[in-house]
């Protein structure tokens, strides 16, 4: 399995958009761990959203598009609704 995943840093509300082989739960784990620069200088993280793909293609493609314009619009609305849904 592979998965895209949101995160959003609870320091400043910043966005992460991330794909694993891994459970996204325990990918979690090396992010506040700090695992590079940027889960570093914005850590605790919450983990709001992902996706799980069989294939590891589709998965890269699918963080792809989230990190372009169009795709940060569909995740902004996907963040929005499940940020609704948490309240």
């Amino acid at each position: 399995m592979y998965y895209v995943y949101f995160l959003k840093s609870l320091k400043n509300d910043k966005i992460y958009t991330g794909m694993t082989g891994r459970d996204p739960r325990e990918r979690l784990k090396d992010h506040e761990y700090g695992s590079n620069k940027w889960s570093k200088e914005n850590k605790p993280f919450d983990l709001i959203y992902f996706e799980k793909y069989f294939c590891k293609r589709d998965a890269t493609e699918r963080e792809r598009f989230y990190k372009t314009g169009f795709g940060r619009v569909i995740r902004n609305s996907i963040l929005k609704a499940v940020i609704n849904l948490k309240r």
